[in-house]
Formats: C-alpha cells, structure tokens, sequence
C-alpha cells in the first residue's frame, strides 16, 4: 500500500492506494502519532483503524481488522 501524508496542526490528510484502489483519508495528529480509519467493502466490508508512531523517515504500529484481529503497519518515507 502506499500513502500519501500531509499534516496540518493536530489533522492530516491524504490518500491510499492500494490492489483494491485509491481512498481519501483523514486522521489525527498527537506528537509522532498518526490515526486513521478507512471503511473497506471488498473482500467484506469492514472497517479498518490505523495508528502509526513516525521517526524520521520511518512508519510502524498497528491496524485493526475488524472481527479479524491485527496486523503489524510499517512503512517509509521514499
């Protein structure tokens, strides 16, 4: 997946993209923390909540699947 990040105070905006698509996101901003939850349909629908900590260039943390349990989140700057 590859997102695409701009803060604005305590709020960011952006997109994702993905095998499935593209979504607007919006989330909150609390220090190096980011927040998020995008609203899937395909393969069910569900909605997935994300929070990611940022250093440097780099993303980690965790989204929730729903019934489904979690899944590790990383990512970098490119």
């Amino acid at each position: 997946m590859e997102a695409n990040i701009t803060t604005s105070g305590d709020t960011f905006t952006g997109t994702t993209k993905s095998p499935m698509g593209s979504q607007d996101i919006t989330g909150k901003v609390d220090g190096d923390k980011l927040t998020w939850s995008s609203a899937i349909t395909s393969p069910m629908p569900m909605t997935l909540e994300f929070e990611a900590t940022v250093s440097g260039d780099t993303m980690t943390g965790n989204v929730k699947l729903g019934a489904f349990g979690n899944a590790p989140l990383k990512g970098e700057r490119v």
